[in-house]
């Protein structure tokens, strides 16, 4: 069966030797790019285009077309390859359309080198766009699966090809469509409109045949015998002529295209998806190819997420359109006709929804398989607090990769989550929010609760980033002017960890803020001098932390003033923010902090949804860590840093 894809929707692919078909009723421009696990394509030798049409495993016409047949072997597409990505563009300069919003949608089918098509995709929704991602084809878990895409670029090619990673992609976009306007005299055009079949029997069948009886078909051509495929050439589009009637016979004249296919009556069985394995990503090491696999996970739930919910809005929409097709008939508002036409609406409308929910039970269900692969595989930097690689933790020698911060999951499923990474050292600093803002969670606890739980999750955050780096990396630093926090920073207290005992009152505050501001003049002198090495003898080079609880009690206007300072030029010299604060106690202020609030990747200590993809832009719930009731694995974590720092004098 056909898979008929919505933007954002996948399907896996049962063969590895493709035909990709275009079908746009205007000559366009196709394309194909290689790209990484990123999407990132490394250089123009991995672009097919009309003035290269060749790479390894991918084949493109050599002009503009109306109808484009482009060859894919996957098997032979280099191992560094991820992601094959059809594009599609108007050419320029010759007078024709300049946007895709004057032609008709383009459709694009993946098929079997039979003609068996496996899945198709009507690219609806475009407008100002010259150029467009059709499809992708992408990797996972080692096995292949095509992606709608659909995203248009109003800068053309030129932008589409900016988009992968591309330098100069005006000078490429401008060679392919000089190599295009090079070979449009050849392009095909669209076909001509249809003839009724009717006048096609009346005008063309010869005197000698006998028209068939009334209400029989014609005789059906059988398809001709798939042969071996032909070596590569520029694809073109193959023109079988009809069958010529053998003489004397008086049959019927058959007009059925010879390449039609009827859908066989037992769709053939889909192949068992792959068994997932931990690490099955691109990398240099296990922690890299773990963390490019956590991300495909992420990218992949997303944009699963986001085609099943583009297909129920369609059944949605093409619902309220068909109920109002049908009041708007007087005669079908009452009677048999008017609940006939409703049934069939909301029968349809039931079809496509449960065909959606079949599309996104399969991917959750894959991608729960993965995940309870990949989360034992996890390092420490990347675990849980559960996982049992806790309980042989060892201070490391190197900063991880990436640090976890929580959990993040869509409401699709719940207990699907995928670990929120965060890439070390920190870009931003983080602001543990101890209001209630809009979480429906935060609403249930009072006040004093909430801000303890917040203290707490800071606290859980600045042990992970002690226990992440190598001993000495990291000096964590706290202001605590009331010394409301203490007894959840009791842990770090009893074991040592701090640089410094917890600063109290508005003179502490300003003592730090002073230290760490000078911190950060320094270290950006030396930068500016080009001599990182001349910074005063006795500095200490590691990364610094600085935890801020109880905003902004104990904070003059200076103070402020240093912390906006830290917050925007630290993170660049390695000097890192963690507030613990209610934005709503800062009001005061007024729209002066709004700058600083910005800056900071906003977490909190209970579920909120407040945290969205980069691909789609889906609400996704953020879970804060937690540690399992009654485990005393906090303390033993501490413990093992701090006796890492005796031992090495740090």
């Amino acid at each position: 069966m056909t898979a008929e894809l919505v933007r954002g929707q996948n399907h896996p692919l049962p063969d590895t030797r493709l035909e990709i078909r275009v079908s746009a009723g205007h000559p366009v421009v196709a394309g194909a790019t290689l790209g990484d696990e990123r999407g990132t394509v490394p250089g123009v030798e991995w672009i097919a285009h009309p003035g290269s049409p060749s790479l390894p495993g991918v084949e493109v016409s050599q002009q503009a077309a109306a109808d484009h047949r482009l060859a894919v072997d996957l098997e032979a597409v280099p191992a560094a390859v991820h992601r094959v990505s059809v594009l599609l563009a108007l050419p320029v300069g010759v007078g024709g359309p300049t946007r895709f919003g004057a032609l008709p949608a383009p459709f694009v089918a993946v098929t079997g080198l039979d003609g068996t098509e496996i899945a198709g995709y009507t690219i609806t929704g475009l407008d100002s766009e010259s150029a467009v991602v059709a499809l992708e084809l992408y990797r996972r878990q080692g096995a292949w699966k095509v992606r709608a895409m659909g995203q248009g670029y109003e800068g053309g090619l030129a932008a589409m090809l900016g988009d992968q990673g591309l330098e100069r992609p005006a000078d490429l976009a401008a060679s392919i469509l000089e190599a295009v306007a090079r070979g449009l005299a050849r392009s095909v055009s669209a076909p001509p409109p249809r003839v009724p079949e009717t006048e096609r029997v009346r005008h063309t069948a010869p005197t000698t045949a006998t028209d068939p009886a009334p209400g029989s078909d014609p005789a059906r051509v059988p398809d001709p015998a798939p042969g071996p495929v032909p070596a590569p050439t520029a694809p073109t589009v193959p023109v079988t002529p009809p069958p010529a009637p053998t003489a004397g016979t008086g049959g019927p004249i058959s007009y059925a295209h010879p390449r039609r296919r009827t859908p066989d009556p037992a769709p053939e069985p889909q192949p068992a998806p792959p068994v997932p394995v931990a690490g099955d990503a691109s990398g240099w090491s296990m922690e890299e190819r773990l963390y490019n696999q956590v991300w495909g996970m992420f990218e992949d739930l997303a944009r699963s997420t986001a085609a099943y919910r583009s297909a129920c809005d369609f059944a949605e929409s093409r619902l309220d359109q068909e109920l109002d097709r049908a009041l708007s008939d007087p005669r079908s508002r009452i009677g048999g006709a008017g609940d006939a036409a409703r049934e069939a609406a909301r029968a349809k409308h039931d079809e496509l929804t449960a065909r959606a929910q079949e599309a996104l039970d399969r991917d959750l269900a894959q991608l729960a398989a993965e995940s309870e692969v990949v989360e034992p595989a996890l390092p420490a930097a990347f675990a849980r607090w559960d996982n049992p690689v806790w309980q042989a933790y060892r201070v490391p020698m190197e900063v991880p990769m990436a640090v976890r911060l929580g959990d993040l999951h869509l409401p699709e499923r719940t207990d699907l989550r995928i670990p929120m990474l965060v890439r070390l050292p920190l870009e931003r600093g983080l602001w543990v929010d101890s209001g209630r803002g809009h979480s429906e969670a935060a609403g249930l606890l009072d006040e004093a609760e909430l801000r303890r739980l917040a203290m707490d999750t800071a606290v859980a955050h600045a042990a992970r980033l002690l226990a992440v780096y190598p001993s000495g990396g990291i000096a964590v630093h706290v202001v605590d002017p009331a010394g409301s926090g203490a007894a959840a920073l009791a842990p770090l207290v009893e074991a040592g960890v701090l640089a410094d005992p917890p600063a109290s009152g508005a003179a502490g505050v300003s003592a730090v803020l002073a230290r760490l501001t000078e911190r950060v003049d320094l270290v950006q002198m030396a930068l500016r001098a080009g001599a990182p090495d001349a910074l005063p003898p006795g500095m200490d080079t590691a990364e610094q932390l600085l935890i801020v609880h109880d905003f902004p009690h104990g904070f003059d206007d200076r103070a402020v003033t240093q912390l906006r300072y830290l917050a925007d030029e630290g993170p660049a010299v390695g000097v890192h923010l963690m507030m613990v604060a209610d934005r709503e106690d800062a009001s005061a202020y007024g729209p002066v902090l709004d700058p600083l609030w910005r800056s900071l990747l906003r977490i909190t200590p209970v579920a909120d949804d407040h945290l969205a993809d980069p691909w789609v832009g889906h609400a996704w719930t953020y879970e804060p860590p937690g540690f399992p009731p009654g485990s005393a694995v906090l303390r033993q974590v501490l413990a093992q840093v701090a006796e890492a720092r005796r031992q090495w004098g740090r």
